[in-house]
């Protein structure tokens, strides 16, 4: 359910649709194996160990709710700068939206 070699993203950054707004970049490649979650969330974004590890716990659990209802993707979440300063229902309702973007335009018929 994870990507995790440096091909694999590369692949999504080259190929794959984006969503976002003003806490996350999503983007989203069609895949044959199901929803697939990839984190990059940077030093510059999000500060500190701790607040990285914050907002991957919130990224991952979000998923974990909704991988369900997301078509088979690729999908890599990038944090924005504003997420350092945000509370973690802010980011839920963030990627919630997301989600949804990325469930209804990117399902299997328009291979975003």
């Amino acid at each position: 359910m994870r990507l995790r070699r440096k091909s694999q993203f590369e692949a999504v950054y080259a190929r794959g649709r984006r969503f976002g707004d003003g806490f996350f970049t999503v983007i989203a490649r069609p895949n044959d194996e199901g929803p697939r979650l990839g984190l990059a969330v940077s030093t510059k974004a999000a500060g500190n160990s701790v607040q990285r590890n914050r907002i991957r716990r919130v990224v991952r659990e979000s998923f974990r709710l909704r991988q369900r209802e997301l078509p088979q993707m690729d999908l890599v979440v990038s944090a924005r700068a504003g997420v350092r300063s945000a509370a973690n229902a802010v980011l839920r309702a963030s990627l919630d939206t997301l989600w949804t973007r990325v469930a209804h335009q990117c399902d299997l018929r328009q291979h975003c």
